[in-house]
């Protein structure tokens, strides 16, 4: 079974955009926070997997952090059953350290294990290594619904 493209296209929105979800419930719906917020883009060495959370297998080289990334349209476009980046999302340089980066996350938090949303392969793996420094360019990330 699988959800219809309305239903998609509103759980995105409500995700990364903080826009309410009409008509579950009642005519309000499901309500949008009252401060958006942001979610927290991530890099992983290998897949988190369902059962992850946003520290599985998360990138460590001298320099990473997670990238916060607004629930604003200016932060994602929704269309198509797909949020994408609407800005570029760049992570810290590599000062030390390497790593094999496999994966991408989303999920609630800074820090910490965190609630992994959406996770992800990369196109390609990046190798991460002293003067690196990954980013995905507007429009190059995309988390879908289906």
């Amino acid at each position: 079974m699988s959800k219809s493209n309305t239903m998609e296209n509103s759980l995105l929105l409500l995700l990364f955009n903080n826009t309410n979800f009409a008509d579950i419930g009642d005519s309000t719906g499901l309500q949008g926070s009252t401060t958006a917020g942001s979610l927290y883009v991530s890099l992983h060495t290998s897949d988190p997997g369902e059962a992850g959370n946003q520290g599985t297998n998360e990138a460590d080289y001298t320099g990473y952090s997670r990238v916060a990334v607004a629930r604003t349209s200016g932060g994602w476009t929704i269309s198509s059953n797909a949020a994408t980046n609407a800005a570029d999302i760049e992570f810290g340089a590599c000062t030390a350290g390497t790593n094999e980066v496999s994966h991408f996350g989303v999920g609630t938090d800074s820090t910490g294990t965190g609630t992994l949303l959406y996770s992800g392969a990369l196109t390609s793996s990046l190798s991460v290594s002293d003067g690196i420094t990954p980013k995905f360019s507007a429009g190059e990330l995309d988390v879908t619904e289906d």
